[in-house]
């Protein structure tokens, strides 16, 4: 069992004791935290507004009702948007113009896991600063509960259809080229909130959609993280339906992954690097990833006469050199679109859109749009060190020793190696005595190479 705190949230497994696992309890704590300090960063208020939304895990009601409960017992008002993606609970919050938002998913964690993830009144992720002090406030218990006559009201309220609209609405979603193009494609929602909005937003777009696992009864029928190992199953039935892609989304729809239609990975990186290609198209600026995604983004971004910009690990950092910099597109490697305009989250409704209309206007198959892209390869890994080594001159020492090459000390180390077209991004864990070692080339072969290569000296500095 496990229970994690951090500034983004609380996530936990379901079942156990509290502290250990996420329970009744925690969760009451955790939303009478942010209640209260939701009061301190708007004060002066006669009332506050809150929208709850959930993915449908088998925990989801029980984990719903605690966090709404809580909500009204400090007084707050609370609209529950039901089950909803992670993207629409984010836009609810606009359109309700409300104070803040919760959502409860533990995105791709399995089953087991639940999580609340806190908005505030843009419907962003709190930031760190925030964060910190929410985690201070749930420590000390330093909330109150309302009188009777103060206790909050509840209203529920679907979301999805307003959530399509804008979608169907944006300036660069063309709806008829996309129904020209008499697409067919296969849907896997993992059984959660996906197999509500997703067919819906696809029969909007005049796409034929096969579905597949889109009962959204939260028995997640594979792995519900949408890497290409968990999803054979997919990519059998775009090959049996002859469809034109593979749609597949996480539990809470803020990733978009695809299949071509002879089955392959589209690739979860390009996911975000044919979007913002499309984007560039029709609107120059600049663009933005984190520093463990591909480099795809950078070399297609420059292409186009724009400036790259790369974040720490994390959407909340995203976002945030997405507005210093004023990116027209950004995101994650994972599948996480960031349109800015319509709303500052990873959104995969948005993305399919948007992913659909370039399909269409280039008149290619799947397979053909990838190939005309860079391409490149990460090699994930990652090193346990023993317990007492100093990390933090681990990394130190590696800064050194690539000192001759591009160094990037945001968040880790990461060393670009410009002239081979290669990097490697090196991050310590928050909570184990661990370094995450993320190596990207144009091969395979060539990104295990150097994910080695420095795994090696790693072992020789701690010798």
């Amino acid at each position: 069992m496990s229970l994690i705190k951090s500034i983004s949230g609380i996530r936990g497994t379901i079942g156990g004791v509290a502290g250990d696992a996420l329970t009744p309890l925690d969760i009451v704590k955790f939303t009478a935290a942010y209640s209260a300090r939701l009061k301190m960063r708007l004060p002066g208020k006669e009332r506050y507004k809150v929208v709850v939304g959930r993915d449908a895990r088998i925990s989801g009601e029980m984990v719903d009702k605690v966090v709404c409960g809580t909500l009204m017992a400090c007084g707050v008002d609370v609209v529950n948007a039901g089950l909803a993606s992670t993207p629409t609970v984010e836009m609810a919050v606009t359109f309700e113009n409300a104070d803040g938002g919760i959502i409860l998913t533990a995105s791709h964690n399995p089953r087991q896991w639940n999580a609340l993830k806190l908005l505030d009144q843009n419907g962003e992720f709190l930031d760190a600063t925030e964060g910190e002090l929410l985690l201070e406030c749930a420590a000390k218990e330093s909330f109150s509960f309302s009188e009777v006559d103060s206790i909050g009201h509840y209203t529920y309220k679907d979301f999805t259809d307003r959530h399509i609209e804008a979608v169907l609405s944006h300036p660069l979603v063309d709806i008829e080229e996309i129904y020209r193009s008499g697409f067919k494609v296969v849907l896997d929602a993992v059984n959660s909130v996906g197999g509500i909005v997703m067919p819906r937003l696809l029969e909007a777009l005049g796409v034929t959609c096969i579905q597949l696992n889109c009962e959204p009864t939260g028995d997640f029928a594979h792995n519900p993280e949408p890497l290409p190992e968990n999803l054979t199953g997919l990519s059998a039935r775009v090959v049996s339906e002859k469809a034109d892609l593979g749609i597949s989304v996480d539990p809470d729809v803020d990733r978009l992954a695809l299949m071509c239609e002879d089955g392959t990975p589209y690739g979860e990186e390009y996911t975000l690097v044919t979007v913002a290609d499309y984007i560039l198209k029709n609107k120059k600026g600049p663009t933005v990833s984190n520093l463990s995604s591909s480099r795809a983004l950078r070399d297609v971004t420059e292409a186009a006469g724009c400036l790259y910009s790369a974040s720490a690990v994390g959407e909340v950092n995203v976002v945030a050199e997405m507005k210093r910099v004023s990116a027209v597109i950004g995101g994650e490697g994972n599948g996480g679109v960031i349109v800015p305009g319509f709303h500052y989250g990873r959104d995969a409704l948005i993305g399919t859109a948007l992913f659909l209309t370039h399909l269409a206007k280039s008149k290619k198959k799947a397979t053909s749009l990838r190939d005309s892209y860079p391409k490149y390869y990460i090699s994930k890994n990652k090193i346990e060190l023993s317990a007492g080594i100093d990390v933090d001159k681990v990394l130190a020492d590696i800064k050194k020793i690539y000192s001759d090459n591009r160094i990037t000390d945001i968040d880790g180390v990461k060393v670009d190696f410009d002239s081979r077209r290669q990097w490697v991004h090196l991050r310590k864990s928050n909570t184990e005595p661990i370094i995450r070692i993320y190596a990207e080339a144009d091969s395979e072969e060539a990104a295990d190479t150097l994910a080695q290569e420095v795994i090696r000296k790693i072992n020789e500095i701690i010798k």
